[in-house]
């Protein structure tokens, strides 16, 4: 990827200006986590047994821990360490939640995380083809994010994204493969599918209407999905959030309350309710009747 600065309508190349060390891209991510992902972080150099995990993290949204591994130059060993320290988190759960308690001086239970949603990202300016394609399975946690910086002041992150036809692990994994059984078994990796699946045809067409309209307003809006509902992210934060019911959709529009003009008062307040999605505005949505004007309450939200 070539990336330009424009002066007087002259394009200029930026050369890429590699990291010396993994610790200095390390440091970067880790002073700026909340920013880049929305994880918070938990550990810098978290070792357990004779493993030392670079980057500790918590996804709060999802209820998961996420292990971050930085690589300045190219290494074959991505899905093998990936497995592996996957492995390792639910072998010693404890050691994870001990050390987010002692952070965050909070009591976090076993029970409240979600193990089934825990990730690994490597990062790295480049991954190799073999890289890529052994972990391109559908239901295999392991993210790839290549990352350059330009310059003195530029920086570009892009998520290597599966392909729609990526496989399941599980058509792969060997019958004494004993570590990558306890993956496939405790891991999930929830899709769009996972929550159409078993739809109405009228449930579905609802949501194609409203997908369609959210994602037309922005370019960058993208669609991630956890175990309870579809996300719609802008810039890797959540603008709006779907759970399908059998008859309805449950909208969650991430907003404080106050912050959202509804004249209507379509939107119910939540902000002292317990509820799945981010935000606290809820709307339930079984037709199309005053999709305008909910699209416009949405709308202020890609906007701010």
């Amino acid at each position: 990827m070539q990336i330009f600065s424009i002066k007087n309508k002259e394009l200029t190349a930026l050369k890429v200006r590699p990291f010396k060390l993994e610790r200095e891209l390390q440091q970067l991510f880790e002073a700026n986590l909340a920013c880049i992902s929305n994880l918070q972080l938990v550990k810098s150099e978290f070792t357990i047994k004779e493993y030392r995990i670079d980057t500790l993290a918590y996804d709060e949204e999802a209820k998961a821990f996420v292990i971050i591994e930085y690589k300045r130059g190219l290494s074959l060993s991505v899905i093998d360490q990936g497995v592996t320290y996957l492995n390792l988190m639910f072998e010693y759960q404890a050691n994870f939640i001990i050390e987010y308690n002692e952070l965050f001086h909070k009591n976090l239970k076993r029970s409240d995380v979600d193990w089934s949603q825990s990730k690994i990202i490597f990062v790295a300016p480049a991954f190799t083809d073999y890289q890529k394609q052994s972990t391109n399975f559908k239901d295999l946690s392991i993210e790839l994010w290549e990352v350059n910086r330009f310059g003195d002041d530029l920086l570009s992150i892009i998520p290597i994204k599966k392909s729609k036809s990526a496989p399941s692990i599980k058509q792969l994994k060997s019958t004494n493969s004993t570590v990558l059984d306890t993956i496939t078994k405790n891991i999930i990796v929830y899709d769009e599918s996972f929550h159409l699946d078993g739809k109405s045809d009228e449930l579905l067409e609802l949501y194609e209407s409203f997908k369609n309209a959210i994602l037309s307003l922005a370019p960058q809006l993208e669609i991630k999905a956890n175990k309870l509902y579809l996300a719609f992210k802008q810039d890797q934060n959540n603008i709006v959030s779907i759970h399908l019911q059998n008859n309805a959709l449950k909208i969650w529009l991430n907003a404080k309350k106050g912050n959202i003009d509804d004249p209507k008062q379509l939107a119910r307040d939540v902000a002292a309710i317990g509820h799945w999605g981010v935000g606290d505005y809820e709307l339930i949505v079984s037709d199309t009747q005053n999709k305008e004007y909910i699209m416009s309450l949405i709308k202020q939200l890609v906007e701010l």
